[in-house]
């Protein structure tokens, strides 16, 4: 994806967003404490020594979750926002994980290694602009080896659908549980529509077999968060 892209996360992370960004989502732990313990099980049948490249990476939470069950698996963590990437630093180096973590600055284009056995990319996807998707989603499967495992969350919903100005009601829950104002959450539908980039769980589905991916099979849904995940097939 390009490099100057304005729905990068290193647009919306500053130092000291990246320090209070745990703190900021902690109300959040149960939602995601379920996606990690569903993240293991998707990639339950990978080897043991795994290679597992995690895009857009942020404090490193996958990683940290990931290591902690598979003491033999190697993760590169990359992302455009060094602010974030210090704070995985820190924590993975207070984890003692630190030779089995490298962390890249930049994006996926950035990562010239390839043949991994899955690749992450959790609560990301939304910040990569519609025109950009494709590319992204691209040079993930290249990133993979034949039968690799791509997971991903991401916001995503039908933004025309009837039902989503409900939708958009749970989702005010969930931003309190973030601390958001009465003022941010007034404006919570143009973040989705104009900020951000959300978009269908059905287009996400054709981008994905666009880039070569296999049809992606649902396993997590937190109100807009969906969690899927797919293979590039061996052939």
């Amino acid at each position: 994806m390009p490099k100057d892209n304005a729905s990068s996360p290193s647009t919306f992370f500053t130092q000291e967003m990246a320090e209070a960004y745990d703190q900021r989502n902690a109300g959040l732990t149960p939602i995601s404490d379920c996606l990690h313990f569903l993240t293991q099980l998707t990639l339950a049948r990978l080897p043991d020594t795994a290679r597992v490249l995690c895009v857009g990476v942020g404090t490193g939470a996958e990683m940290l979750s990931l290591a902690g069950k598979r003491p033999g698996w190697q993760f590169v963590g990359v992302d455009p926002s060094a602010e974030m990437l210090a704070v995985a630093q820190q924590r993975i180096e207070q984890a003692g994980i630190s030779g089995r973590c490298q962390l890249v600055h930049g994006y996926v284009d950035d990562v010239t290694e390839e043949q991994f056995d899955a690749v992450l990319s959790m609560l990301v996807a939304h910040f990569i602009a519609s025109h950009d998707r494709p590319a992204f989603y691209r040079a993930i499967h290249d990133r993979l080896r034949p039968g690799g495992t791509f997971v991903s969350a991401e916001i995503s919903a039908d933004l025309a659908a009837p039902e989503f100005p409900s939708m958009l009601e749970d989702w005010k829950q969930v931003q309190r549980l973030m601390g958001a104002t009465e003022d941010s959450l007034a404006k919570l539908d143009t973040m989705l529509r104009e900020v951000l980039s959300v978009v269908s769980p059905e287009k996400t589905t054709a981008l994905w077999q666009d880039a070569g991916l296999s049809l992606p099979v649902p396993f997590f849904q937190a109100f807009m968060i969906r969690g899927r995940h797919a293979v590039r097939p061996a052939s």
